[in-house]
């Protein structure tokens, strides 16, 4: 230990996530996102598993994602198969885009969170059907392209207190029901139990609200509203996803 050090280069600019649908020869991209990894606004305090994400992405276009698809994305999969791994499934691209282009900072073999929840609701093709045809290995003799609304989704993720270090659970949760009746929202649970049949928390991320809507704004304004409704004991949000898209 200390013996070996490691230069990287700096890399700096705004994130952005790719999801990948892949069939072990070829990928389809589906729309970008951008999440939001630091625990405070403006990018402050630690690190988490994402503290909440918006699609699309002003900076990620149609160009830009087949550029990334061609000179990434299957390449790893060329990659793979060379070594003999048949690859079919998500494949998360995690990026950040420099001012000299984009570069890969991690993949994932899944669907990324909370990306899914804003790239997901706003799918309007058949996402069982793009999946089975990757499954198969013919996306482009199964399934069509995937498409997706012209809309916005933005999502704001709900911890507990003292996420990420030592999150406190068992704490009831109120308001969901007046959260989800508001037009465009949805409240997906993920660190949420029954205790005396109430829900209660069980984890660090709990709920992950999204709002859709026909711009980015408006869609935020409903993820906030429905925000607004929920409440816990030492609950924490950030206050600042998507209130300025990168473009």
């Amino acid at each position: 230990a200390g013996r070996t050090l490691v230069i990287e280069e700096g890399l700096t600019g705004p994130e952005l996530s790719v999801l990948a649908i892949c069939d072990g020869h070829d990928a389809v991209a589906l729309a970008p996102a951008q999440d939001f990894k630091r625990l405070g606004d403006g990018d402050a305090g630690p690190n988490t598993g994402g503290m909440g994400a918006y699609s699309p992405v002003p900076l990620a276009t149609s160009a830009a994602v087949n550029d990334l698809m061609d000179t990434a994305v299957r390449p790893t999969l060329a990659a793979l198969r060379a070594r003999g791994i048949d690859y079919r499934g998500v494949l998360y691209c995690g990026l950040m885009y420099t001012p000299t282009g984009p570069r890969v900072l991690e993949y994932n073999v899944r669907f990324g969170d909370p990306e899914t929840q804003v790239v997901l609701p706003r799918l309007t093709s058949d996402l069982g059907a793009l999946l089975a045809a990757a499954a198969a290995g013919d996306l482009a003799g199964r399934a069509d392209r995937p498409t997706f609304d012209d809309g916005a989704a933005v999502t704001v993720v709900c911890a507990s207190e003292n996420y990420p270090t030592a999150p406190r659970t068992g704490d009831p949760i109120q308001g969901l029901a007046d959260a989800s009746a508001i037009d465009g929202v949805s409240v997906f649970a993920a660190g949420v139990g029954v205790q005396d049949g109430c829900l209660v928390t069980t984890g660090g991320r709990v709920l992950t609200v999204t709002g859709q809507g026909p711009t980015v704004s408006e869609a935020r304004r409903r993820a906030y509203e429905a925000v607004s409704m929920i409440s816990w004991p030492g609950m924490q949000y950030r206050t600042d996803i998507a209130a300025d898209p990168a473009g």
